[in-house]
């Protein structure tokens, strides 16, 4: 059961922008051997590291899009 909802959690978050999968993928590799590592809970792992990574893409893209603008909103 727990892999069909790690599955259903990965399957779900493919449909998100590029970047995030990016994010996902990167953080579900390195949460899968750490959950494997840490007691053989590798889908938790990934499922986990999934989320994280996928958090941390979409703060550095919002980082990336206050750069981009703080400029053009200080030159009047």
């Amino acid at each position: 059961m727990k892999r069909v909802i790690a599955t259903a959690f990965i399957a779900g978050l493919s449909f998100l922008a590029v970047d995030a999968q990016a994010g996902c993928l990167s953080g579900a590799a390195v949460g899968g051997v750490g959950g494997h590592v840490a007691g053989h809970h590798a889908l938790l792992g990934a499922a986990g590291g999934c989320a994280v990574g996928h958090h941390m893409a979409k703060k550095k893209e919002k980082q990336q899009a206050a750069a981009q603008q703080a400029p053009a909103n200080g030159a009047h």
